[in-house]
């Protein structure tokens, strides 16, 4: 790409795909670069990363039936499953990708980032890092909790992060916006898990259509979302959010707004 502005790496843990997003956006805002590559990769099925995590409980042992054995919000869910992949965003001024003749999917307006100072590995129940993360993507974008359509959710599949993130979102968006998950299908990247979820909300927001939770039959009822399940719902989306929580306590939210007819004060948009 003969890019020579600055070139780094976000650790994040699981959230660290939305992180380098996030760190993209603020690198354009500052005006250290004209334009960013921004995403993450993960490879990491083979024996010693697949042991750790199952030693510590966090893997599915349905391997009598793969197909369903990451069950993001279900209540039948017992652990993620581990999978392989990448995403990368090109991100760029709104005006200069207008410019091009290449509005973008989508506009990146906001992004939040904290720390749960709570465990090692294991949520806080309570959500309150989290919560953190979104409040500071909305007003990082203008915007209000009740101003969101759609909520791309971690949604591991794992008992302690899908409850608390249920609980979050019932607590933050009484007026239960549109709910998915696709862990439920790819599988839990890791660290790429963050930049390819925000390319799917990205996607979302472009032609209007969220794609359902895999192997979602049940909710717990204290923790009912207004998941998207069966097949895929037409919706028009004007302001979503990607949710990214990884170990550690590291929290991660990228805020998507549709792209503008007219000029917009919002830096970067995501474009091919």
């Amino acid at each position: 790409l003969r890019a020579r502005g600055p070139a780094l790496c976000t650790v994040t843990a699981c959230a660290s795909g939305a992180t380098a997003i996030g760190t993209a956006l603020q690198l354009l805002r500052s005006g250290a670069c004209d334009i960013a590559v921004a995403g993450a990769s993960d490879a990491v099925v083979q024996p010693l990363w697949v042991t750790g995590f199952d030693r510590m409980g966090a893997l599915s042992r349905r391997g009598d039936d793969p197909r369903a054995a990451s069950r993001p919000f279900d209540t039948a869910r017992d652990g993620f499953v581990m999978a392989e992949g990448g995403a990368a965003l090109v991100l760029e001024p709104a005006s200069a990708a207008r410019a091009r003749g290449r509005p973008g999917y989508a506009l990146l307006a906001g992004y939040g980032a904290s720390s749960d100072a709570h465990h090692p590995v294991a949520p806080d129940p309570e959500g309150k890092g989290a919560a953190l993360a979104v409040r500071r993507a909305l007003d990082d974008a203008g915007a209000r909790t009740a101003d969101v359509q759609h909520i791309n959710a971690h949604g591991t599949s794992t008992p302690l992060n899908d409850a608390a993130e249920a609980r979050l979102i019932r607590r933050l968006f009484p007026h239960q916006p549109s709910v998915t998950s696709v862990k439920g299908t790819l599988g839990h990247l890791l660290g790429a898990a963050g930049a390819v979820e925000a390319a799917i909300t990205a996607l979302s927001v472009a032609h209007g259509r969220v794609p359902p939770v895999a192997n979602l039959e049940k909710q717990e009822g204290d923790a009912e979302i207004n998941a998207v399940t069966g097949t895929s719902r037409a919706q028009p989306v004007d302001l979503a959010l990607s949710h990214s929580f990884g170990f550690g306590g590291h929290n991660a939210v990228l805020a998507f707004r549709s792209c503008p007819t007219e000029p917009a004060r919002e830096p970067a948009a995501p474009s091919p």
